[in-house]
């Protein structure tokens, strides 16, 4: 066991983002290397037992976590997002959520031995997915837009919905079941449910228009609004348990739907903490569990009942509550497998076999083996499976790491028809016609836009690219669309071209500072680039091998060269920057601007051995 509490508490927080990091550096589901380190830490090596070590604090810390995960996940639920999606949605999370309870719970009665009490509310449990674990699998997948959109919603919107409808099997079988039924307290459940939507609504309305009207200053809008989730939650928790799920989704909502610019800025601080929120809880999660509980997985009644539910279950509610849509059947297909159950299943079940044991159901410990056996099975199949089916379902823009350039021009042109080359994505956004007129005659793909605009953040796919150039005329615009674009693409993959030796306006100092790393050469700038596009300069591709080093390559090059990225055999990126190390390795190709004297040269060269050799085979 650890020495302390706050000993423990480092060693979660060490070990969730730990997790993240590997999972991120060897590409590998992030929720299934918390998974086994959380069990690894706790009942395999008894490291600790956060449950008992942080006693009646542990439930209300899950409990506001959770909340502040979903809160953050309903804070993506841009209705303009949903245009020409609204029908399977609705479809899936409805009809699909009640098939899935319904299936779930006659499966979990006759297959996994459960009552019908215990069968109806883990069956309301387990139509949840929720932004947890699907946000990290869509974003490792690279889904194409329109199944992300709908795996997203669906988790968001029925993550509520399951916990309520698992209060509400219980409280009619219970109601059912009593020996003098009295109705008043499903009506307190009802009334407390629409409660729980109009405070969760009033608190996102009521802090939304304290934003728009200068109330609260920018320094304070972030912790205001952490305050009033956790307020809205517990209010409505306190009435009934569950229904402070669905207030912060209705507040999250809300807020979304508003058109708040600060909303933006708060939503990347909160993707940070939710992250942080998540590492943690799965951790504590996973490394409470009893050893009884991790051997009763293997039981031939609960394995058979997560194997239908996998791959019974979940199919059917997709095919039968999609009927009628304009899904295609490869999207239904990826849909009816793709459901990980995570955080939420576990803390609500968690509940629920608590309560179910103190209400004398005898199967009640069965819940929590259960939801464990299927949230562990889920993630790991669903979250090693996902990036192979969508490639065959050919639903993924999964490739070589494109990138977006902002501005077109000669040089930008130039260097997007490079990179075409060596079989990279890119696409150049400009919102003048007039200059995409290069772009367009050179066959290069572009987007006619504003790039801060919000339409452009609708309508163009993004999910391709893992490097942003910005190389517009305009220095501090370049800066402002680098320091919006950092939190979602990384602050090494962002980077800006100095349209000007020197700002204009002498705003250099301070827009250097603003965002994004200088591409090249801090001395380089866009109208150096430009010019020497002009000068006939040469998009030269040049392979390292072991007996042409890197740094035989290095003392060879022409003093003008201009090294622009080295791409490894596997397609992954490294564009030159001052403020990076690009060590190219044999098998990796280096490009670079070469001045033309010199690629004449060496044509000459190529051409003289040539005739030498023709000679001496004469």
């Amino acid at each position: 066991m650890v020495p302390s509490l706050l000993f423990e508490i480092m060693l979660i927080g060490l070990l969730g983002i730990g997790s993240q990091w590997v999972a991120w550096r060897y590409r590998m589901p992030a929720i299934v290397i918390m998974s086994i380190t959380g069990l690894l830490a706790g009942p395999i090596l008894g490291l600790m037992n956060p449950e008992e070590d942080f006693g009646e604090l542990y439930n209300p810390i899950i409990s506001v976590a959770v909340a502040i995960i979903l809160f953050e996940g309903s804070l993506n639920l841009s209705f303009k997002e949903i245009r020409g999606l609204g029908r399977p949605v609705f479809r899936i999370s409805t009809i699909g959520a009640f098939l899935s309870w319904i299936l779930g719970s006659l499966t979990a009665h006759y297959v996994a031995g459960l009552s019908w009490t215990a069968a109806f509310v883990i069956g309301g449990i387990f139509i949840v997915t929720g932004p947890t674990v699907i946000m990290p699998l869509l974003r490792q997948s690279k889904l194409k837009p329109r199944p992300a959109k709908i795996l997203k919603w669906e988790g968001i919107i029925v993550d509520p919905v399951g916990a309520l409808l698992a209060v509400f099997a219980f409280e009619i079988i219970t109601f059912l079941t009593a020996n003098n039924p009295d109705g008043s307290s499903l009506l307190i459940f009802f009334a407390a449910s629409v409660f729980a939507g109009i405070l969760g609504w009033a608190c996102g309305k009521g802090i939304g228009l304290m934003f728009e009207h200068g109330y609260i200053p920018e320094f304070l809008k972030s912790p205001a609004v952490f305050i009033v989730v956790i307020a809205c939650f517990t209010l409505a928790d306190e009435i009934v348990h569950e229904t402070g799920l669905l207030a912060v989704t209705a507040m999250g909502i809300t807020l979304a739907n508003m058109g708040i610019s600060s909303i933006d800025d708060m939503r990347h601080f909160k993707e940070n903490v939710s992250i942080l929120l998540i590492s943690a809880i799965f951790i504590m999660l996973t490394a409470s569990l009893q050893t009884e509980t991790l051997l009763q997985v293997f039981d031939p009644a609960i394995m058979g009942y997560v194997l239908l539910m996998m791959f019974i279950v979940r199919p059917l509610s997709i095919f039968l509550s999609t009927i009628g849509t304009d899904l295609a059947l490869n999207e239904k297909m990826l849909l009816g497998w793709i459901a990980p159950r995570g955080i939420v299943a576990l803390t609500v079940s968690g509940y629920f076999a608590s309560i179910l044991s103190e209400a004398g159901y005898a199967d009640a410990s069965l819940i929590t083996t259960i939801t464990f056996a299927l949230v562990f099975t889920t993630v790991v199949a669903h979250g090693f499976s996902i990036g192979s089916l969508a490639k065959k379902l050919h639903l993924s823009k999964e490739g070589r790491p494109g990138t977006l350039i902002v501005g077109s021009n000669n040089f930008t042109v130039n260097l997007a028809r490079s990179l075409q080359k060596v079989k990279a994505p890119v696409i150049i956004v400009d919102s003048s016609w007039e200059r995409l007129r290069k772009a367009r005659e050179a066959g290069v793909p572009f987007f006619h836009g504003q790039m801060l605009s919000e339409q452009t953040e609708y309508r163009l796919d993004t999910i391709p690219y893992e490097y942003m150039i910005a190389a517009t005329e305009y220095n501090s615009y370049n800066a402002l669309v680098c320091t919006t674009f950092m939190p979602e693409y990384g602050r090494t993959n962002v980077f800006k071209v100095s349209p000007y030796r020197r700002d204009l306006n002498g705003m250099g100092d301070i827009v250097h500072k603003v965002g994004g790393r200088i591409l090249f050469r801090q001395d380089l700038s866009l109208e150096d680039l430009n010019q020497k596009t002009r000068e006939h300069y040469i998009f030269r591709q040049t392979t390292i091998t072991n007996r042409y080093t890197y740094k035989q390559y290095l003392e060879e090059k022409d003093e003008d060269t201009v090294l622009l990225y080295a791409m490894k055999p596997s397609g992954r990126m490294r564009f030159y920057s001052e403020e990076l190390r690009v060590s190219p390795e044999p098998g990796d190709t280096v490009v670079s601007l070469t001045p033309p004297v010199k690629e004449k040269k060496k044509i000459q060269q190529r051409l003289e051995n040539q005739r030498n050799n023709n000679g001496k085979s004469s």
